[in-house]
């Protein structure tokens, strides 16, 4: 971190802000709180909030470099695992912590990542691209033209339960419980709420044994699926009941909820920059470049946690052992000091793919090239029919600091 960088967090006397409150993403006025942070306490101590004290970071350099330091700024779930949710040291009533590979340390998160990571592989997506293509094509082609409906359901959900359903081979005619879990799996709200993490657990059991009669399936009969890739895989092939869930949740939840918001955020996001839509959709070669910049504006996860293993002072404040850190995603992707006009949506931008959407480092986004995949094939195949998106209603957003994104959107189709 520069000397100059330092004495701004050291001099900074601004009051804490809590960037975790609900109303700032539901109501859609998170920019200047961040673009305040970023500007006069880039690490900002927030000794209250709904989630407890934490360390807020906001600026996209001091992610980069704490993302880098995993053995200082653990993602463990012994440690309350990769939200605010859970608060530091305790454990919340009737709370089940689930570990997870994305919430593990070296050498746990290593093997096991490793046993994912080859479904995602550059090869096994280009398999996927033509069945996910034929996919999209079927829903677009089924959708009204002039006519209101939302956008959400019909194209953004429908299309992320699919590919999902598809990776694990889940039966076809069942494949909206990927939704349903998926939105509880992402709904840290509820740790907070009455009942809430009862109703939360109650639904992760319930996918649980639905994965665990899959799995017995697997067994005898393996094929090509994800499923089949963690049996007879040495690192995963033992898994608890705990991590069995917790993996499935990640797995679901990264390949659901974060697609689906940055399809969300397509919709939306082009209709708000009219003159940058006319621009992709005379130019569609433009496609690959403006998926990263939609993924840069929209930032489907907002924030990741740490926590600080030893005392350390190498960012400026005095960060203690045992202090939780929230890494603002949201905030770093529109860091004036990275991207130009940052709240604008430019889709040629030069540098649109040094955004963190997806993480850095050990835990970035295992699945980020399916999601890369899924919407360049829905930019393609809009272009291929000169399909136009508009936004005919207020956006119905989700009420939460992690999963950023939309519950409806009402639009309509048109040609140009």
């Amino acid at each position: 971190m520069a000397t100059a960088a330092v004495d701004r967090v050291k001099e900074a006397e601004i009051d804490p802000i809590d960037v975790t409150r609900a109303e700032l993403y539901t109501e859609d006025r998170w920019q200047e709180p961040f673009r305040q942070l970023r500007k006069q306490a880039p690490i900002q101590w927030v000794p209250e909030s709904k989630y407890g004290a934490f360390w807020s970071v906001s600026t996209h350099k001091q992610i980069l470099q704490i993302e880098a330091l995993p053995k200082l700024f653990s993602s463990s779930w012994e440690y309350g695992g990769i939200t605010l949710a859970a608060e530091a040291d305790t454990i919340l009533p009737d709370e089940i912590r689930t570990p997870m590979f994305i919430a593990m340390d070296p050498p746990d998160h290593t093997a096991q990542r490793r046993t994912v990571a080859p479904s995602f592989g550059p090869s096994e997506v280009a398999a996927m691209k033509e069945e996910c293509r034929q996919r999209t094509g079927e829903v677009l082609d089924s959708l009204p033209i002039s006519e209101t409906f939302d956008w959400v359901r019909k194209v953004s959900i429908e299309l992320t339960t699919g590919q999902l359903a598809k990776i694990f081979d889940y039966p076809w005619d069942d494949r909206e419980d990927l939704t349903l879990w998926s939105d509880f799996g992402g709904d840290i709200t509820m740790f907070r709420e009455p009942g809430g993490l009862a109703m939360r657990n109650e639904k992760m059991n319930e996918m649980g044994a639905a994965f665990a009669a899959l799995w017995q399936e697997r067994l005898a009969n393996p094929g090509n699926d994800l499923i089949s890739v963690m049996i007879k895989s040495d690192a995963m092939n033992h898994m608890s009941e705990e991590e069995f869930i917790g993996n499935l949740i990640l797995l679901i939840v990264g390949g659901n909820d974060t697609t689906r918001n940055s399809m969300s955020g397509y919709a939306f996001g082009l209709s708000q920059f009219p003159e940058e839509q006319a621009k992709l959709e005379a130019n569609p070669e433009w496609i690959p470049n403006a998926v990263q910049e939609i993924i840069r504006w929209q930032t489907p996860l907002a924030h990741m946690r740490r926590m600080v293993m030893e005392d350390t002072d190498m960012f400026g404040p005095a960060m203690k052992k045992g202090d939780r850190v929230a890494l603002w995603y949201i905030s770093a992707n529109r860091d004036e000091e990275v991207f130009d006009d940052p709240d604008a949506i430019r889709v040629d931008r030069d540098n649109a793919r040094r955004h963190l959407a997806f993480g850095y480092g050990i835990h970035r986004c295992v699945g980020a090239r399916v999601a890369e995949m899924q919407l360049i094939t829905l930019f393609e195949e809009m272009a291929k029919r000169r399909l136009r998106v508009n936004v005919v209603g207020d956006p119905e957003r989700v009420p939460a600091c992690f999963v950023h994104g939309f519950k409806k959107l009402p639009v309509e189709l048109s040609r140009y």
